[in-house]
């Protein structure tokens, strides 16, 4: 296997555009996996680590010697839009559902009051 070479920008799976922002992306198997443009050379090599642990990749393919767990890495480079995306579908999803069931109490609360007999009926059954 052929040593991994460091690209012009001095990191694994970082590319210099002549935007002056840097590409990364990481190969998995056959299939590339584009990981986005950062402003910094550091910023797109701490992205390129997170997915390396995740990937299960060894240390030597990582750009940085003193990260040792895979959360050190994601404490490194700030979330990925996907991630941030997906996060904030999941908290509209939460809000509508406890909406709902504020709305449900409420409705109950109001049945209990207006028909008390059906409370009384319902508990004896």
């Amino acid at each position: 296997m052929h040593p991994h070479r460091r690209s012009s920008s001095g990191y694994h799976g970082v590319r210099a555009r002549p935007s002056g922002r840097f590409d990364v992306e990481i190969r998995s198997g056959e299939e590339r996996i584009r990981l986005g443009t950062f402003d910094t050379a550091h910023e797109a090599a701490c992205a390129y680590d997170t997915v390396a642990w995740r990937l299960g990749r060894p240390r030597r393919h990582m750009n940085f010697d003193d990260v040792w767990t895979r959360e050190q890495a994601e404490m490194l480079t700030p979330p990925s839009l996907a991630i941030t995306t997906e996060q904030r579908r999941r908290a509209r999803e939460l809000e509508q559902r406890l909406r709902v069931a504020e709305q449900d109490e409420r409705l109950r609360l109001e049945w209990v009051c207006a028909f008390p007999e059906d409370v009384a009926a319902m508990e004896a059954f």
